[in-house]
């Protein structure tokens, strides 16, 4: 089987491509600029962009199964074309927020548009992601061993990359996961405090857990660039999920509300049969990304 994965350098983007080639596929990964050893040995490189459909042709070509990132603005068109160069299966990286019924502008667009098609679609919905907590605590843990948190209390179920990964590769490449929708969690409500707890255990050192004022951390946040900078008004409670302007307190209902009522949250075990990665393990996975 042919498969083209778009986003293949991402978190969970690598990790398809990973397992697809350890399972034998033909394995072709999508970026705007190919460069030497961008992908493992044996996927072709593609150069090509998401948000300019044009680019795609040579990309697309010959391909069974599709794994897409999403893109709402293109993604008709995209679909369009993948399905005018004979792609059968296209598997989205969507989010949990659409089950919740919170997104409809970013990831509802593209799961409407592959639905649409006409195409065999599976929708992979991620919540929270533990790899946020590499991009957000990352730099002051590499710095000073300390985290500067405004709501240490407030939680939710953070999910290992490599789950949402193990999930898109078996709808990407084994029959009877079409049609379906699969929302992702990690298999534990764990507060920040636990969480900074875990990679200080993971890492075998101490970090301190600084309580700061929402604006202070949207100082932090800008400051440090990149991921945290990008995409901190959101989330530190300054916009909501439609981008609306919200109440930044710590006292928010996301941390006043009590989530043990919900039990269990859906996961990959569902999907592979295997139970979910801990955030333990996750942090046990990048522990030398926080030391160095």
């Amino acid at each position: 089987m042919t498969i083209l994965v778009t986003g293949a350098a991402g978190n969970v983007g690598r990790n398809v491509v990973r397992q697809l080639v350890e399972r034998g596929h033909d394995v072709r990964a999508l970026t705007r600029r190919a460069r030497p050893g961008a992908a493992p040995e044996g996927v072709r490189v593609q150069e090509g962009d998401l948000t300019r459909p044009e680019t795609l042709k040579d990309a697309l070509e010959g391909v069974d199964a599709l794994f897409l990132f999403p893109v709402a603005a293109t993604a008709e068109e995209v679909v369009g074309r993948a399905k005018s160069a004979g792609v059968r299966r296209i598997v989205v990286l969507s989010s949990g927020a659409v089950t919740a019924g919170y997104d409809t502008d970013f990831h509802l667009p593209v799961e409407r548009a592959v639905e649409a098609s006409g195409l065999e679609w599976t929708h992979v919905r991620p919540g929270e992601f533990a790899m946020n907590k590499l991009a957000l605590w990352g730099p002051p843990i590499r710095a000073e061993r300390v985290v500067r948190e405004p709501a240490p209390d407030a939680g939710w179920f953070p999910v290992h990359e490599q789950d949402i990964a193990d999930v898109a590769v078996l709808a990407l490449t084994e029959e009877g996961h079409a049609g379906q929708a699969y929302t992702l969690n990690g298999p534990e409500l764990l507060t920040h405090r636990r969480q900074v707890e875990l990679i200080a255990e993971a890492m075998g050192e101490e970090i301190r857990l600084e309580v700061v004022t929402p604006q202070e951390a949207r100082e932090i946040y800008l400051a440090q660039g990149g991921f945290a900078a990008e995409n901190a008004d959101f989330l530190l409670g300054f916009e909501d999920y439609a981008g609306d302007e919200s109440d930044p307190s710590p006292e928010t209902e996301a941390e006043a509300f009590d989530l043990s009522p919900l039990g269990p949250m859906p996961t990959a075990e569902a999907v592979t049969g295997r139970p979910a990665r801990t955030f333990a393990q996750w942090a046990r996975d990048h522990a030398d990304a926080f030391r160095a």
